[in-house]
C-alpha cells in the first residue's frame, strides 16, 4: 500500500483514483503470479526440453509448442489465485486513498456521443467491500444490515468460485498433458 501511494499517487501524479487503487492491486499480485509461473515453468521435465531442442526446434518453439502449453494450468492457476486475493485486500487501497464510504453512483464509462466510452470514472474516489460492509453495519436501519450481510457473502462466493475455478482449469489442463 505504502508503494502505491509513494509510486503511483505522489510520483506518478494519479490522485487517490481507481487506478492508482489497481495498480497497487496489480503490484500487490505480481509476486504470487511470477512465482506460480517459476513453479510452472519447472515442472517440465527437462527431457521434453532436450527432445526439442534434438529435433531442431529453436528456443522460441521450444517456448510456444512446449513450455507454455504444458505450463498453462500452473500459470492460470496463479493468475486466478492471485485475482482471488486481490479481491479480498482492503490495507493497500486503505493507504492508496479508499474512500470511507461512497453514496453515490460512479459516472458511466459509456456515453451517448462519440467516441461513446468516458474514462472519467477511473478519476473518481473509490472504497472497497470491507469499508463499506463495515459502514453499512454501523447504520440503525435494519436495510444497511441486509447489505452488508449479502455483500459479505458475495465476497465469500466470488474467493471460492474463483477458487473452485483454479482448481478445475488446472485439472482439466493438466489431464491433456501426454508426458
Amino acid at each position: 500500500g505504502l508503494l502505491g501511494l509513494g509510486l503511483f499517487v505522489y510520483a506518478w501524479d494519479l490522485d487517490h483514483s481507481v487506478v492508482a487503487a489497481g495498480l497497487t492491486l496489480a503490484l500487490l499480485i505480481l509476486p504470487i503470479v511470477v512465482v506460480a509461473t517459476r513453479e510452472a515453468i519447472r515442472t517440465i521435465p527437462g527431457h521434453i526440453r532436450e527432445g526439442a531442442y534434438a529435433l531442431g526446434a529453436t528456443k522460441w518453439q521450444l517456448v510456444a509448442h512446449h513450455i507454455l502449453p504444458y505450463s498453462s494450468a500452473g500459470i492460470l492457476t496463479g493468475v486466478i489465485i492471485g485475482v482471488a486475493r486481490a479481491i479480498g485486500e482492503t490495507a493497500p487501497l486503505i493507504t492508496v486513498g479508499a474512500a470511507v464510504a461512497i453514496f453515490t453512483l460512479p459516472s458511466s464509462p459509456f456515453r451517448s456521443d462519440f467516441p461513446f466510452l468516458s474514462l472519467e470514472w477511473l478519476k473518481e474516489p473509490f472504497t472497497v467491500m470491507p469499508i463499506q460492509m463495515f459502514q453499512w453495519t454501523s447504520r440503525p436501519d435494519q436495510a444497511f444490515q441486509i447489505n452488508a450481510a449479502a455483500a459479505g457473502v458475495v465476497l465469500i462466493v466470488m474467493t471460492l468460485a474463483l477458487n473452485g475455478l483454479a482448481i478445475y482449469i488446472r485439472y482439466r489442463l493438466r489431464k491433456n498433458i501426454k508426458w
